[in-house]
């Protein structure tokens, strides 16, 4: 964009300068010159403000602040400002489609300045987030496991491959029975995993078993029977509270707001 503009101002120049003296000389002499709404060459047309704004976005988003950038920020201004009056001599600010959408992007400038404003007044502090930490950790327990499982729809089919294996059969074998189509194709291996990954019942009987086990009895959950089995067990990857401390705080963050929200909407009713 910027080097259109600078080609377009060249090329209009160089017409200026290379016109004949005869044909300069055919304007009347004494004609007074048409009024234009156009500025005096060189002045900026944007509103006051949008260069100190939009310099201050752009730094901030790390560009240094240099000759080269001002004189980019300045040129897309202009270019902007010349650009909005032209839709604005259209008629375009004036439809109800674009005013709706003008009315929106400004209300959504404005909630998220409003909402910056509350969360800096109302931050999560580090206790919190030790809690919360301590608390997702105690939650996963402080072990990982390798397991396998054969997910299947009645009780006598998970007791039948049960069976089967008490007899030797492999248990990767036995996994094309399973009706979980993606660990099924792994010969039912699910990788690593803690406890909470997996509902209540699922992971009791998981971490009943020892080492290279598999469980004699069919587990029961929400999905099916399953035939449980543990390849190795390891003591879990936790990560430092510093790692994951971002994340928790934006989690905490999100928390805070969706709490002001339900007590913005009960107090007016909505």
């Amino acid at each position: 964009m910027q080097m259109f503009f600078r080609v377009f101002t060249a090329l209009a120049t160089a017409a200026l300068l290379l016109a004949p003296p005869a044909a300069l000389a055919q304007e009347p002499a004494k004609k007074a010159p048409a009024k234009s709404d156009a500025p005096a060459k060189g002045k900026d047309l944007y509103p006051p403000g949008f260069f100190e704004f939009m310099l201050k976005q752009r730094t901030a988003q790390g560009q240094p602040d240099t000759p080269e950038l001002r004189a980019a920020v300045r040129d897309e201004l202009n270019t902007r400002e010349l650009l909005v009056r032209e839709a604005k001599k259209q008629g375009l600010d004036k439809s109800p489609g674009m005013k709706t959408e003008m009315d929106l992007s400004a209300q959504t400038v404005l909630v998220r300045a409003y909402m910056a404003d509350y969360l800096k007044a109302h931050p999560v502090s580090d206790d919190v987030l030790h809690k919360e930490y301590d608390g997702i950790r105690a939650q996963m327990g402080d072990k990982e496991y390798k397991v396998r499982h054969i997910l299947v729809e009645k009780e006598d089919e998970a007791k039948d491959i049960i069976a089967s294996l008490q007899k030797g059969e492999k248990f990767e074998k036995l996994a094309d029975r399973s009706k979980d189509t993606g660990s099924k194709a792994n010969g039912g291996g699910l990788d690593w995993n803690t406890p909470s990954n997996f509902v209540k019942p699922f992971a009791d009987a998981m971490v009943g078993l020892q080492k290279g086990k598999f469980t004699t009895t069919p587990v029961q959950t929400q999905f099916g029977w399953h035939v449980i089995e543990v390849d190795d067990i390891r003591d879990a990857k936790v990560p430092s509270f510093d790692e994951v401390k971002p994340q928790l705080a934006q989690r905490m963050q999100g928390q805070v707001v969706e709490k002001y929200l339900r007590d913005l909407r009960a107090k007016n009713g909505y």
